[in-house]
């Protein structure tokens, strides 16, 4: 009897490209290109927490799209919905990608000059990619200097497609890294840096200026991707031509994994479902619902995977761990309870798994400190999601029981935070609070 063969898990891989030229199982989202399509407006913004698979998603956008993968459609999406339903803007455009994660935000300077190699080094990628097209390419590369600002570069890129009588996609991933880095200092200092490049004549601002002015000549669609929409509220006039898809219910299942997604997933890479329970996975990794009317609730890719991973490396059966890539920065959430009312809206929400509270779509970083922003941050990041409507009013809920761990460990080290100078023996409330976190028992 012939082995039958499996497909390679894909922990840890965002290269729509390596997945499927390598055989690695890809759970296919493509059917949301059309949907993304119909939408009114062709500047669109979508946030989804940290390693729920927005870098995948958008890298299959760039294949679907840029003129350069023409020749590799059929080999890329034959197999999948959009292979067998294409839309006509298939392989139409040039594409130009930019993701901001990783820019040095220690000092202004630093930052400046961080930012501005980045969206020089972009476009030097864009016409490196695009050069049987340019035919001008050389010339405007050698003309990009590490002397030439960011904005100056981008702009001789759309001369670059105006040229050439084609339109240009804008894809952004990671567009608010930065900003969460800023916000993240915790200082004064990290603040006034945020609103200085954002806001009036900054950087940033220069730069989603220089996209807002490119879409009245050769940019036809911009796609921005990050975790929370706080940048770009804070951008206001400089950037108010996206239009926000986040909470909409259409694209609830956009990211993330359905049950049946999940179920695909183990069997084509030949995972032993007798070594787990399926209300045991739903327990600890799945639970997200990003509309109060979505279809289904999504796990988490990177947990899912990660469970995977550890399941087909171990003889031990299911493990049911967190990886510790998902888990959200510390540092970024210690500067946000910093304010009392925060600090005590977190510990309320870990006792209770549970607080009424609408979800804000756009908010200001301003308005960090007040309750409702505070509870939607913690929406976008991962750690509430929608549970149902009471009484005209959202419930939000913590996701799932890996979460739940995530937030005792944040009161953990809040408390020791607060009492660094002061020896306290803690042993039998981190017992305790171990009991409630993994095994919901309340009783010590």
């Amino acid at each position: 009897m012939e082995t039958r063969k499996f497909k390679r898990l894909p922990y840890g891989n965002s290269n729509f490209e390596r997945l499927i030229m390598e055989d690695y199982a890809y759970v296919d989202k493509t059917h949301f290109i059309e949907l993304l399509e119909q939408e009114s407006n062709s500047y669109l913004f979508f946030t989804r927490p940290r390693k729920f698979g927005k870098s995948l998603f958008f890298t299959m956008l760039y294949h679907y799209y840029d003129i350069c993968s023409a020749d590799k459609f059929d080999t890329l999406f034959g197999d999948l919905y959009i292979g067998k339903h294409p839309t006509p803007k298939h392989n139409s455009y040039v594409v130009i990608e930019f993701d901001f994660s990783g820019l040095d935000t220690s000092n202004e300077e630093h930052f400046v000059k961080s930012f501005g190699s980045n969206i020089r080094e972009s476009v030097r990628s864009f016409l490196r990619r695009h050069k049987s097209i340019f035919p001008d390419a050389d010339s405007l590369l050698n003309e990009i200097t590490v002397e030439q600002s960011g904005v100056t570069s981008l702009q001789k890129a759309y001369a670059a497609v105006q040229t050439a009588g084609l339109k240009l996609f804008v894809i952004i991933d990671e567009y608010d890294h930065f900003a969460n880095d800023l916000i993240a200092m915790g200082t004064g200092k990290g603040d006034d840096l945020y609103r200085k490049m954002i806001r009036a004549n900054g950087s940033v601002r220069d730069f989603y200026e220089t996209l807002k002015a490119g879409s009245k000549t050769v940019i036809d669609r911009i796609l921005l991707t990050g975790v929370t929409p706080i940048m770009l509220d804070d951008l206001t006039s400089g950037f108010n031509i996206a239009n926000s898809l986040s909470l909409k219910k259409q694209y609830n299942e956009m990211l993330g994994f359905t049950q049946e997604e999940v179920n695909w997933l183990a069997e084509v890479t030949g995972v032993d479902r007798s070594l787990f329970k399926e209300e045991d996975l739903i327990f600890h990794y799945n639970g997200y619902l990003f509309h109060e009317e979505g279809k289904h609730r999504v796990y988490n890719p990177s947990m899912m995977l990660y469970f995977f991973d550890m399941l087909m490396s171990s003889s031990r059966g299911a493990v049911y761990t967190i990886d510790e890539n998902l888990k959200t920065d510390y540092g970024r959430l210690r500067r946000l309870i910093m304010n009392e009312q925060n600090r005590v809206q977190l510990v309320e929400i870990a006792k209770n798994n549970r607080i009424l509270s609408d979800i804000i779509p756009k908010f200001s970083i301003d308005e960090l400190h007040d309750g409702q922003s505070f509870v939607s941050l913690l929406f976008y990041m991962g750690l509430l999601t929608i549970d149902c409507m009471e009484e005209g009013t959202l419930r939000l809920k913590i996701p799932n029981n890996s979460i739940r761990v995530v937030y005792w460990e944040y009161i953990q080290l809040l408390t020791k935070d607060r009492n660094e100078d002061i020896l306290i023996d803690l042993s039998r409330q981190v017992v305790a609070l171990r009991e409630l976190a993994y095994r919901c028992n309340p009783a010590l």
